[in-house]
């Protein structure tokens, strides 16, 4: 057989099962992390009616052929977070999720359009309470799989120590040589001209017909990401509020949202928010940005209004989503997020 054998080809399997068989021993181990802690596992339906509203999330679509004959579209979610938030407000108060997500338009070395996520909400705590769940599953994921160390092209990070933390606006200034906040107003509207100059000035790429968060996102990949998590994890802080549908405002600076996400080896693996639960400037925020989604790719998708309903009653809550697969990834030392998944999607 060739190198192209597709993954069940016997040689190819022995050489992937040790790998998948520490991706389920660190599985159980955070499930008994989690149980440890009097949270509660949960089952998110993967069929919705919204798979999410931000701009750049790409879903695959389905319908349900009703009993009538008629059809009702839905879609395969991109997380599990609009599920989750609902059974907050129905009372639940320490949930997990430990499932299957899908996203289109994703492929390569940390993406595959059916991966797992590990999504988890603690109510009536802070977001800072998930910067040491994050720390502590770090620990685990090595601990399981006898990892001293995790690497991922040419990057190393000790999983034990205790993570970096850093602020957006700290992190362009260090790597980038830019006053990001400079470029934000206080009620979170940005200046798209000042952050072109600013990234000029850095000798990045710009282009005309930039937008603002294009220009971010531009130095978050080409500058800031590939310097975190390198020694040790970096859990970056803070986003400006326009880069954080879903997070409330920080209550020490409005320009700025309880977000962070979490990096090692330059890889993001975590994703988590102090809880917006305000159904009016969710919606707002859903709305503006399927109006850009309609501008760039010529679609938008349906805004749940059950999730908004659900928000009016949802108390004070923390949420982090974790990609798994990618977390084995490192502490298998695999190269791949597909070299730790049972049976990879075909397609190149």
């Amino acid at each position: 057989m060739t190198e192209a054998s597709p993954w069940w080809a016997p040689h190819r399997h022995a050489d992937r099962r040790p790998r998948l068989l520490l991706r389920n021993a660190i599985a159980a181990a955070i499930r008994g992390w989690f149980g440890a802690r009097d949270f509660v596992e949960v089952e998110t339906a993967a069929l919705q009616v919204s798979p999410g509203n931000e701009t750049h999330l790409s879903a695959f679509a389905t319908e349900a052929i009703l009993p009538d004959a008629s059809r009702s579209p839905l879609y395969l979610h991109t997380s599990p977070e609009f599920a989750c938030k609902k059974l907050l407000a129905a009372g639940e108060e320490r949930i997990f999720s430990f499932g299957k997500v899908w996203r289109n338009r994703e492929r390569g070395a940390l993406h595959h359009p059916e991966f797992t996520m590990l999504e988890w909400y603690r109510v009536a705590e802070t977001y800072e309470s998930l910067m040491d769940d994050c720390a502590a599953l770090l620990a685990l994921a090595a601990e399981i799989a006898g990892a001293q160390i995790f690497a991922f092209r040419g990057r190393e990070a000790d999983p034990f120590a205790e993570p970096e933390k850093l602020t957006v606006a700290d992190a362009f200034a260090r790597h980038a040589g830019i006053d990001l906040l400079a470029t934000v107003a206080t009620d979170g509207t940005t200046d798209r001209d000042a952050l072109h100059t600013a990234v000029s000035v850095a000798g990045l790429r710009t282009a005309p017909d930039d937008t603002w968060t294009d220009l971010f996102s531009r130095v978050m990949v080409e500058r800031i990401e590939p310097n975190l998590g390198t020694g040790r994890a970096t859990v970056l802080y803070e986003y400006p509020i326009s880069e954080a549908a879903l997070a409330r405002p920080s209550p020490r600076d409005p320009r700025v949202a309880e977000r962070f996400e979490l990096y090692c080896c330059g890889v993001e693996l975590a994703n988590a928010f102090g809880e917006l639960t305000d159904p009016d400037e969710q919606r707002r925020r859903f709305e503006a940005d399927m109006d850009e989604k309609q501008q760039i790719y010529g679609e938008r998708y349906p805004i749940d209004e059950d999730f908004l309903a659900a928000l009016a009653i949802m108390p004070d809550a923390s949420g982090c989503a974790l990609g798994f697969d990618r977390l084995v990834m490192l502490a298998t030392g695999a190269r791949t997020v597909e070299e730790v998944i049972w049976t990879p999607v075909a397609g190149e």
